[in-house]
């Protein structure tokens, strides 16, 4: 068996990004699309992970094991006066899920916020995701309000939680690795 390996997601693995996208939309209602991934095309995918890759405020990376994408996490870097903020978000694939590589995409993303200069890290997460909210929890991050009817699956509206780790805390002693 081949061990997992994290590194950055490059414009040459768009179509395995997207078709990657394709099978955890269908695999959870957690996420803001379904089985039908994103609406872009390969051109369209590069293009993007070309831009994330040159800026400085934002990384998108994957776990792949056996050469198959497993995981992704993002941060998005924010512009002009919001530049000291990143957006992020992660995903697993549905079979790998309670086995730590949530935690390890976290770690990995949260470092690279501190080596690159982000200092407020935000997420929008669905309010009944206990496992999801548990991970970002252990790793800091606190919720700062609710929004609600996010979205919406045919009839039935979701909630949202928006989170939030300001890592300013973290350079003035806070502990923020994981808080078990």
């Amino acid at each position: 068996m081949e061990e997992i390996i994290v590194r950055e997601i490059l414009p040459a693995d768009a179509e395995q990004a997207l078709a990657y996208l394709c099978a955890i939309g269908g695999e959870t209602d957690n996420l803001t699309f379904g089985a039908e991934g994103l609406p872009l095309s390969a051109e369209e995918e590069r293009n993007y992970l070309q831009l994330i890759h040159a800026n400085l405020h934002s990384v998108h990376y994957g776990a792949w094991r056996n050469g198959i994408l497993i995981a992704d996490g993002s941060l998005t870097g924010m512009p002009g006066r919001m530049r000291h903020r990143a957006e992020l978000g992660i995903s697993v694939r549905k079979e790998y899920w309670n086995q730590g590589l949530g935690s390890r995409m976290m770690e990995q993303l949260i470092t690279y916020a501190e080596n690159s200069g982000i200092e407020v890290i935000s997420l929008d997460v669905r309010a009944d995701n206990a496992a999801a909210i548990h991970l970002y929890r252990k790793y800091g991050f606190r919720t700062i309000g609710t929004f609600p009817a996010y979205f919406r699956i045919g009839d039935q509206y979701y909630d949202f939680d928006m989170m939030l780790l300001d890592l300013r805390r973290v350079r003035n002693g806070e502990k923020r690795l994981p808080t078990r």
